[in-house]
């Protein structure tokens, strides 16, 4: 092998080394059996979502994995493999290749890493089960927000009583507040 050729393999090994370091989540994929059309329609449904998708050679993914401090992924790079990664969405790559996978059988999920740490295949199809960054969002905001809708109902509560001119112990006040936060929380 000549210089140049070896020159040319460390510079992949290291791009790759921190490309893998800086992502959020990856996952590495068998694609053997899928036609180009699909390889090409996986592409676009990745790149909609800000992934990375690319097919690399398994001695060159094993060494990059390895220098990143992620051993435990190298067994995963055994014939035909792709990776998909995103630097920012941890569930995109999961999410879309999980959902591609359902609809083509030929794509098989392997392994991945998930904000730094090895994943196995189990762990992967978890957190491809798991909403889009905005649907986390939104259930994250519908929490927070729970105890000021609770409050408004508390208040509203109060000033029907007293406009029907029944007054309230403080005591049961605080109770229904217990109740209606415990419904929200259920919800």
């Amino acid at each position: 092998m000549s210089a140049t050729a070896i020159e040319m393999k460390s510079q992949l090994v290291a791009e790759y080394t921190a490309q893998f370091k800086e992502s959020a989540s990856l996952v590495v994929v068998d694609y053997r059996g899928l036609t180009v059309a699909e390889v090409t329609e996986l592409r676009q449904q990745l790149r909609a979502e800000g992934v990375e998708f690319k097919v690399l050679k398994n001695n060159i993914s094993r060494r990059a994995v390895t220098a990143a401090g992620f051993e435990g992924l190298s067994e995963a790079f055994v014939g035909p493999t792709a990776v998909a990664y995103s630097k920012e969405d941890v569930v995109a790559p999961a999410r879309v290749l999980y959902n591609f996978a359902k609809e083509h059988d030929a794509l098989e999920l392997k392994a991945g890493l998930i904000e730094g740490s090895v994943a196995s295949l189990e762990q992967v199809m978890e957190l491809a089960k798991l909403p889009n960054r905005e649907g986390l969002l939104s259930m994250l905001l519908s929490v927070l927000q729970a105890p000021m809708r609770n409050m408004a109902c508390v208040v509203k509560a109060v000033s029907e009583q007293k406009e029907a001119g029944v007054e309230a112990p403080v005591a049961e006040a605080a109770a229904e507040t217990t109740e209606v936060a415990e419904e929200a929380t259920a919800e």
